[in-house]
Parts: structure tokens; sequence; C-alpha cells
């Protein structure tokens, strides 16, 4: 055994997984060397969850990231000789109409983001699966790049390992258990372990399902949980003996039944002769908190393994035996069978990056075992390049909010998160209904007399709509759709519509505090900013305004869009709810890398914001301020801030809007919240929900939303949000950004579409929820660019102005023509769409008051 060395480049606790392996093969690759990789298990890992992984991959799911990831970690895999591509079905019993749907939506999710699903029928399935009652099913999905790692994950761990030492790269110290870190003034120093202390520049925690217990070293938590997942045994199964094979038949997904099956191949096999069936607890899973895992001599079995009991699977298992009767025939191998620990999630994203607390502390914990090489690769990239090649925003560890790093709030949505691993279908705008009303603003109360229908983002409860405006459904109504069909109306309310039009007619004030606010002060404060915007902020004449802007990162890709406010003494930055943490931290450190003096100091919960925003905007706002006259155009223009007073109450009121009508942004402190809102309201002006400003209106004017349509795929110019000239002082992507600009035409734009025609094959107007391929309706093929971007909707909803469905996506360049034909796939149904705008350009124009068509 190698001397147990006091120094190392970069230490990775839990190297025996498939993912602390993956991640030190991939720094090597990107040519880092002097690791040192620890684990308190054997290596490959003999007690994490690799070590009883099922090991399957799947490459349906409605998230991109996770699409891509699966399918780079298939080719990995396979390159090493390691992955059986047997294909895997996904069916829908008859009956349940809501999992055939469901299936449909996962093939246009395949389509989009660039896997092979496709629909099948009950003959085929029972083709391809023979076990299966074809007269139980009335169809599916298959997946043909679906499979197993063979002979094991663990296999492929071990020899990851194996190969990086053998490189003189890698030191493996096995049965190491990590007992506390090195931090010095915020910074990782180094690891204590029972062997010794090693010193490191970098510490990457792959420590699974004890990534918490680490993570608690630091003094932060990690939102993720250990649950148990049943996994049994049938057999002996002799289907495949003397063919050498570690699988024989497709991996099979019953989701309505929260359930999969498998055979485990030739009985001479390392895990052969058997049929395996698991099983996702629906109803009450049994989550372990990682400080209540037993010790490896302590454990009958394992420590990521615990014993099974029949009473959680004998409804399921009788479902089951109804569709795949050999389970009844074959018998039941109780010993055989375990609860396997694996991880979930507050939000159904791994927890990936950067510690908020401890800079060069390394987090990559909530993986499985289908993405495992792909997550190893952005940790690599991403600590080698500080960027990834793929938009990271989802499983970045800087998007949660310090509310979401607590016990409880992780305990809560860990648990509905394992009620829903694989059913019921999630909508793309479900609620959560645990770790609710962790903010209100100061006009909450108000907002429940009124009858809000609330959701909640970044722990805020915000009213999409209220019930005392269902009166506007009257005057509107004809211009505000039923939606007939559940699945789209599912989390919407009709009335938030007829709030849109009202709002446009005449006036409304809506509660934006949600928005992210930190302040950047000290001696280099405008320095760091000129540096990390693309906007000019330093210069005398920038004070006092608000200056729209963006980070850009080294390649020029759009990393944030936001809106600063330099004042005398500091600079405020207003953010979204959902990108707000990410910038904060992002800011926080560029400040620390570069070496300036900046304090930075997150103010989110001291300041609310209401926007009054429509043609009457001015008119109403005058009738509650102590000067009016200075809200007049001249003296107030566009962009400008000034400090007024509301009933009493002090305001920084910022000329700006985000629905394209006139008005302010009206910023106050909290404890002044209350009397600014009923000042405006005594003028009788409506209250309307964030529907209208995050969503329809939105649309009508082609914004583009952070994480969602701009994204760091894509640069400034093809989201057609380039400043007319680029400031002489250098920024980040500066010089990307320059050439970017200097070519003919760019690979790909941000296109506005809308849906030309929305009615169904039985006649139901449709109005479109989540992510949908946009296609060329001569081949039926997405649209892919030069670059391999493939194109689907990045938003879309329904515009009540101009009566249709809208929705942004990325084309390339050679579908960049207004009017352009093209499809889209809904539910397993295409719709013609057609090209309203390339780049930037409003459907709705607020000067003239009427749409464009």
């Amino acid at each position: 055994m190698a001397e147990f060395p006091a120094r190392a480049k970069v230490v990775i606790v839990g190297l025996g997984g498939i993912v602390g392996a993956s991640v030190a093969h991939h720094l090597i690759e990107r040519g880092w060397d002097d690791i040192v990789g620890i684990d308190k298990s054997g290596v490959p890992t003999d007690i994490g969850s690799t070590a009883h992984a099922s090991d399957f991959c799947y490459m349906t799911s409605h998230d991109f990231l996770s699409c891509w990831s699966s399918l780079y970690s298939i080719d990995f895999y396979s390159k090493l000789g390691h992955y059986e591509r047997i294909g895997g079905l996904e069916v829908a019993r008859v009956g349940d109409d809501g999992r055939m749907d469901e299936i449909k939506r996962k093939v246009a999710s395949a389509k989009a983001f660039g896997t092979r699903a496709r629909l099948v029928g009950p003959a085929e399935i029972k083709k391809k699966f023979p076990l299966i009652e074809e007269d139980k099913v009335q169809g599916g999905l298959w997946d043909p790049d679906a499979g197993l790692v063979i002979p094991r994950s663990q296999t492929v761990a071990g020899k990851l390992v194996n190969q990086a030492e053998a490189a003189g790269k890698l030191k493996v110290f096995a049965h190491t258990s990590a007992k506390s870190l090195v931090i010095e003034n915020g910074r990782i120093k180094g690891v204590v372990t029972e062997k010794g202390t090693i010193m490191a520049d970098y510490v990457v925690v792959c420590a699974g399902l004890w990534g918490r217990l680490i993570a608690e070293m630091a003094g932060e938590d990690l939102p993720v949980m250990p649950v148990d997942h049943p996994l049994t045994f049938f057999g002996p199964y002799t289907e495949f003996a003397n063919t050498g094979k570690e699988i024989g038949w497709p991996l099979l997904r019953d989701q309505g039944n929260s359930a999969y099956m498998r055979d485990t191949g030739d009985p001479k096999t390392a895990e052969g002769g058997m049929i395996e069936w698991g099983y996702y607890e629906e109803k009450n899973p049994r989550l372990v908190h990682p400080r209540d895992l037993l010790e490896k001599e302590q454990a009958r079995l394992s420590p990521s393994q615990r014993d099974l009991e029949m009473d959680q699977i004998i409804e399921p298992l009788e479902r089951a035996i109804e569709l795949t009767p050999i389970l009844a025939e074959l018998g039941y191998e109780e010993k055989r069978s375990f609860n396997g620990l694996l991880q979930v999630t507050t939000d159904g994203g791994p927890s990936i990056g950067e510690s908020q607390k401890v800079r060069g502390l390394w987090y990559a914990v909530g993986i499985w075992v289908k993405d495992g090489p792909g997550m190893g690769k952005l940790v690599a990239d991403w600590m080698t390049d500080g960027r990834t090649p793929i938009d990271h925003n989802r499983i970045d560890f800087a998007r949660f909010y310090p509310h979401m790093l607590e016990e409880k709030f992780i305990e809560g949505r860990c648990g509905e998160a394992a009620r829903k691993i694989y059913n019921p279908a999630v909508h793309p705008r479900e609620p959560y209904d645990t770790g609710r009303n962790v903010k209100r603003s100061p006009f909450y109360e108000r907002e429940v007399e009124l009858g809000g229908y609330f959701m909640e983002l970044g722990g805020w409860e915000r009213a999409h709509g209220y019930k005392a405006n269902e009166h506007l459904l009257e005057k509107y109504g004809d211009r505000v759709p039923v939606r007939a069909n559940e699945w789209d109306n599912r989390h919407f309310w009709r009335v938030s519509n007829a709030e849109h039009l009202a709002m446009s007619e005449d006036c409304g004030i809506v509660n934006l505090s949600h928005f992210y606010m930190f302040d950047v002060e000290g001696p280099d404060h405008v320095e760091l900013m000129e540096w990390i915007c693309a906007a000019k902020i330093g210069g005398d004449a920038n004070i006092g305004k608000g200056i729209y802007t963006h980070f850009l990162d080294d390649e020029g890709m759009v990393r944030a869009d936001l809106t600063v406010i330099r004042m005398a003494d500091r600079i405020r930055v207003i953010d979204g709810a959902d990108a707000g943490p990410r910038d904060f931290h992002y800011v926080r450190r560029m400040a620390e890398d570069k070496g300036m003096n900046v304090k930075v100091t997150d103010v989110s919960t001291q300041y609310v914001t209401i926007g009054i925003w429509g043609p009457n905007a001015r008119t109403t706002l005058q009738k509650v301020v102590e000067d009016p006259a200075g809200l007049e155009p001249a003296a107030f223009p566009f962009a400008a801030i000034k400090q007024i007073k509301i009933g009493g109450k002090p305001v920084t009121a910022f000329r700006i809007s985000y629905v394209g009508e006139q008005g302010w942004e009206l910023h106050m402190r909290y404890e002044d919240g209350l009397a600014v809102w009923d000042a405006l309201r005594s003028t009788g002006v409506m209250a309307f929900g964030v529907e209208t400003y995050a969503n329809s209106r939105r649309m009508e004017k082609s914004l583009r939303l952070q994480n969602a349509d701009l994204l760091t795929e894509y640069n400034l110019i093809e989201s057609d949000l380039q400043r007319p000239k680029v400031k002489e002082p250098d920024f980040r992507g500066k010089a990307a950004n320059i050439r970017h600009r200097a070519l003919p035409n760019q690979v790909a734009m941000l296109c506005t579409l809308v849906m030309t025609e929305n009615t169904d094959s039985k006649g139901v107007a449709r109005y479109p929820v989540g992510i949908l391929p946009v296609m060329d309706p001569a081949t039926g093929e997405t649209l892919v660019d030069e670059l391999g971007r493939r194109s689907f909707t990045t938003s879309i909803a329904y515009g009540p102005t101009i009566g249709k469905n809208i929705a942004l996506a990325y084309l390339p360049w050679s579908y960049c023509q207004v009017g352009r034909k093209l499809i889209v796939e809904y539910f397993g149904e295409t719709y013609p769409v057609e090209v309203a705008g390339v780049g930037y350009k409003p459907l709705y124009d607020p000067e003239n008051l009427k749409p464009r068509t």
C-alpha cells in the first residue's frame, strides 16, 4: 500500500462509487493529476448504493440535462465494453389513459432532446417481452438505447480507478473515512482521516448516501435523502441458461404500478437465473437520514441495504402478477430480496458544484448510475473551465436558498419526490405541498382576502390570479378560452387571462416581492460589476439609473439576465427568484477570485416590490404620490430611478416594465409594504396575478426568461439581447462577444412562434404547457443546428391579447424566416406553428395598444 500522503491537489471523498470514480477519470482526462481518493468502504465500494444498484439506464425524461447526461453515460459505458443495449419498454395498462398520455408526452420529449423513444402497440410489446399479458396493455414506449451496465456499475468504478492508479495520476485509500475538513478563511485546506491529514486545494464530495454527513463538516447541508427501494427476486429462471447473457429480455417499466422488472440472464453469471422486480413506494416512502445509517459491522446486509417487509410490496406485487403472471409461477427469494437505499432530491436535480460556504469544496451528490459518467464529466469541466458545455443551472448547488437547506424542508420535499419517482406523471406547473408559506409579502393577507390562487417560488407565496376578479370574465369571456383538456388547465386559473386584458386597458398592480435582491458595495464595487456585466456600469452618468444587463461566461454565453440599480454608494442587483441565489454566489466568488474589496449582501427579504403597469399607470400613481408632476415623462424618463413617497412611506420608483405597458417597479422596505399597497388600492386599482407578468404578457412581448430561454448553450446575439455597441471597458466574455458579433450570421436565433391551429384530433382546443419539439413539416424531424443543438420550445403560453398560443425556440439559421411554417408535437399529435419573429420581436405593441399580426 502506498504511503499515506500529506498533500494532494484534489481529494475525492467517496471514490469507490460510480460517481467518485467518474469524477476522478474525467479530471484526469482534463489534465489534472496528484489526486487522492478515499472511501470508508472498499474500492470499488461494497457498501454504497453502487454496490447493489440495478444498473439499468433509460433515456426517457422531460429534462434536457438528464437526457444529455444519460446519453453521454451509456456511450461512455459502451466504449468501455460494459453496456448491454438491450432496449427498454414502458407500458400503459388498459384503462390507464393518463399513463398512456404520459408516454406520448415522453416520446415528444425524446424528439426534443435527442433520444430515440417511439410509441409501440400491444402486439409489438408482446413480441419484445413475451412474459407480458398482451391484453392487459393498451400501448407503450420503446427506448432502443435503454440497457444494462454489465456486469455491474461497481465493476466499471473499479476499472476506472485501476486505470487512473496505473497511470500514476491517482492514489487510492480504501477503508479510510473522512473525520473532518480543514477549513481556513472560508477555503478548503484539507481532509482529516483516520490515517492522517491530507492537505489539498480541492475536495470533491462523492459520498452518495453519506454526502450530507461530509457537508455537515463544512457547516451546511445537502438537499438529498436516502429512501428505501424494495428490490425483489423470483426464480430460478432458466430461459437464458448457457447463453452467457447478463440479460435476455428488454427492460420493462410498469410505471402506472410504480414498478419495473428484468431478467438477470444466464444462471451462471454473477446475478443470473432470476427475475428482478423493483418497486418505488408511492404512499409511504421510507426515508432515512444519513446519520441513522448503520456501520458495516452493524448491518445484516449492508449499510445501504435494509430488510424488506412484505407489506411494502404485497399490493403492487399482486398488480404486477396480473401483468406478468410468471412472478407467481416462480418462487419468491425472500433472503435475496431487500430494500436498497437510493437518493432522492428536493427538486429532482442532484447537488453538484462548489459549496456555498467553503471555496474549493465541491459536491457531486444525488446522482444515479444512468448519469454517473455524464455528471462526472460536467464536474471536471466545471472545475477546469468554470463552465460546462450544457447549462448546469438545474444541478448547481448554488441554486438553493438557505431555507431549502434546513432539515425539515429537505425531509418534506424529498418525501414528495420519493412518492413521484415513477408515478404519477408530474405536471410542469405542479406545486409542492411541503415547504410552503416560508415567505409571505407584507400584503399577503390582503391577497388572501382577494381569493388569491397561490403558487410558490423561492419560498415566496405568489398569487397567479384572484377570485375577486372573476367578474372580469363577464367582460372578457369571449377572449379568454375555457381549457377543456384537464392537463392544459391543471394549475391554471382562467381569471388570470381576464386580469391580463383588464391591465392592458386600464391599470393594475402586481406583487413582485419574490424578486431576489442583493447589494454590492465597497471600494471596488463598481470595478467588479463593470467586469461582470455586459452593459456599461461605471461613470457618474449612470448613478441613479437602472441598467438592464447580462452576465456572460468566457465563451460569451448568457449566464444571467437582470437589472442593476446604480446608487451613489452601492449597486443593487434586482434578479429573478429562480436565478437569484446562483447569481448572488457568483458575484461573491468573482470578487474573491479577483481580490476585490467588495461586500455582497442578500437583502431580498428586507425589501419588497410592487409593479404598477398599464396605460393609466401614471395617472393612477399620481393620485397617491406627494409630487404628481414628478411622474411626468419629462421629469421621469424611462429607466430612471427616483425617491418618492406613497402613503407617507419612502419608495424607490424605477420606471421600467416587464409587460410592455407604461409603469414602474416600486421598491420599499418590507415593513412599509402594506401601507404602500393599501394606498395604491385606495385608488380602486386592480390587483392582478403573476401569471400575466411571468407568462402571458411576457410571451406577447417576446421577453426572455433566464434558465429557460437564456442558457449558457447560446450566446448573447443568438438570444438577440446584444447592446448596440460593445462597451469600452473589459468584461468577462468580451472577446467571445466580439467574435460572435463579427459573424455574418449566427448559427441559431431565438425566435417567436405562434400556433396557427390548436385543435386536436378529438376537436378539443389545446393550450400546451411544457417543452415541445420543433420539427420540419416535410420530414417530421426535429430541427438541429450546425453545432448539434436541437430546437424545442423554451417557453410557451397563451396570449389573450393576440388570441394565440405563443412559444420561444432557438431555430437553426436556415429556418429563421418570418412566416416559416413548422410543426410542434404535443401528446402524440402535431400542430402547425409559424415563425412570427426572428430574435426579439414583440407581438403586441403597447404604444398603439393593438396586436401585431
